[in-house]
């Protein structure tokens, strides 16, 4: 059989899909991805193979398996491609804007609320892209979940990958009045606390939490706590702490209208827990889309100035 004769636009998209199979793990994963189908995805497959005459991809119970030949186009497809979205941006110069779809992972809390506002700015402002945002508060797997770019709470320790620390999220120590004995003074010391019930939050602290002042951040105290309730999600731990069930920390932004109202104390408000880094993450890559590159702009421009931030 000859080869198929295929324009080089044609060969592109072949060659693209064939990174995503690769990248995805399988078919499925790559056509949930492309926003297409299973068998659409076998097919570039089959056409890219015979196109190459070479078998690319083995299949078996235990997954997809790159060929030898098929690593060494894997790595050629890749660069070529790289090249040529780099000349496609370079062309085009000013006219190279944002279009496409972009995914993105973000806290469940975080991204529910306070990033919402420099999202909605983002796609006012480039109204050919989309954004597929994920509540995830686990790190992503970038080639697996197709994911363009992620905010992360936390320390990043994915060295794979560009970590731009944008701001501090402030972490205080809070609990209703029906959390303190009553008719008891609050805290004084951090040694108070811990005579306190407590609620533990799993993916920062469970029996140990670290507090530091505020005017003096080496100044630090290392609570040892028992808590009544551990959980990993942020707004069930802040419902258990409206109820009454003991202290927490939670990030100082999240609890500005409890505080106002009364719903809430603020405890100690000369110490605070270790303030959270807050990250932009992507991919290492040699070329950067415009959709991407304006979205790091905007939110580099935007999380440092949020309630309950600390600037970097």
């Amino acid at each position: 059989m000859t080869n198929p004769v295929l324009p080089g636009s044609d060969r592109i998209d072949l060659m693209l899909s064939f990174l995503r199979i690769v990248e995805a793990g399988s078919l499925s994963a790559a056509a949930q991805q492309l926003g297409t189908s299973q068998p659409t995805m076998s097919r570039r497959l089959q056409t890219l193979e015979r196109l190459l005459g070479v078998k690319l991809l083995q299949r078996s119970t235990h997954g997809m398996q790159l060929t030898e030949e098929g690593q060494r186009c894997f790595e050629h497809a890749r660069a070529l491609v790289g090249h040529w979205q780099a000349m496609e941006a370079d062309l085009r110069g000013p006219a190279d804007h944002p279009r496409g779809q972009l995914r993105v992972v973000v806290p469940h809390a975080y991204g529910q609320e306070q990033l919402v506002r420099p999202l909605a700015q983002y796609l006012r402002q480039f109204p050919e892209v989309s954004v597929e945002w994920m509540l995830i508060d686990r790190p992503p797997n970038f080639v697996a979940d197709g994911v363009d770019c992620a905010i992360r709470v936390g320390m990043v320790e994915d060295l794979s990958s560009v970590a731009i620390r944008l701001a501090d999220v402030r972490r205080i120590v809070v609990a209703a009045p029906s959390a303190l004995p009553e008719g008891s003074r609050l805290p004084q010391t951090p040694a108070e606390l811990m005579q306190l019930p407590w609620l533990a939050a799993s993916l920062f602290y469970r029996r140990e939490l670290l507090l530091q002042r505020v005017d003096e951040p080496d100044r630090q105290s290392l609570l040892e706590i028992a808590p009544r309730l551990t959980t990993d999600n942020l707004y069930a731990l802040l419902s258990a702490a409206r109820e009454g069930l003991g202290l927490c920390v939670v990030s100082a932004w999240l609890v500005d209208d409890d505080l106002r109202s009364g719903r809430l104390l603020h405890l100690l408000p000369q110490w605070e827990a270790v303030p959270q880094p807050v990250s932009i993450v992507y991919p290492y890559a040699k070329f950067y889309p415009a959709k991407l590159r304006h979205f790091v702009e905007i939110m580099r421009a935007a999380i440092p100035h949020m309630p309950g931030m600390r600037a970097v």
